[in-house]
């Protein structure tokens, strides 16, 4: 029997991403069943179990990719040399938000799986694991506007990060809960704030 390259494990191990994630949009975490994403992918039960075991897997997965962006994102601009100011590093993420949720609407996924950690306590650890790096590299980008002066320099940069973390949450709440949120308009309203 011959190989199967990565390549093509990879592309398979996508195209059930792909189609799960399809399915928590339109559906929901809960109306989806397994058998949903099956059929969303084309594929028969053997080889969909081949790369996933439950939906808390590819939860798990549509998740990591996703925050992978964010964590990318906010090392890039760590890696600047002063810290860029805090509300263009709020609108650089937030450009990403609008992007999941124009793009695929994955961004709706976000607000069920943290629904979704409240009552299940392996989502819960996914949620604490996943979003514990990007509040950490939050914290990061506090410390580093507190030394370039952004922040006052007795500010507590634990609080200011998890504040700042907060604000992209909100914002993400806003989109999906309440519709029409303009970036633009709400990081204008972060920088009066600030000021």
């Amino acid at each position: 029997m011959p190989r199967v390259s990565e390549a093509h494990l990879a592309a398979r191990r996508q195209q059930i991403l792909d189609a799960a994630a399809r399915c928590f949009v339109r559906n929901g975490f809960h109306q989806t069943s397994m058998q949903d994403v099956i059929k969303e992918a084309d594929l028969s039960v053997g080889a969909f179990y081949r790369y996933f075991k439950s939906k808390n897997e590819l939860i798990t997965a549509i998740a990591g990719e996703k925050i992978s962006q964010a964590t990318g994102l906010l090392d890039e601009l760590l890696a600047i040399d002063p810290v860029p100011p805090l509300p263009e590093i709020l609108e650089r993420l937030l450009e990403l938000v609008d992007a999941a949720a124009d793009d695929d609407g994955t961004v709706r996924i976000a607000v069920q799986v943290w629904g979704e950690a409240v009552h299940d306590p392996e989502v819960g650890a996914l949620v604490t694991e996943i979003y514990g790096r990007v509040r950490e590299r939050a914290v990061l980008i506090a410390e580093r506007a507190r030394t370039g002066g952004q922040l006052p320099p007795d500010a507590d940069v634990t609080g200011a990060g998890a504040a700042f973390f907060g604000l992209v949450q909100g914002y993400i709440l806003q989109k999906v809960l309440l519709g029409g949120t303009d970036r633009r308009t709400y990081v204008s309203g972060v920088r009066t704030l600030l000021s």
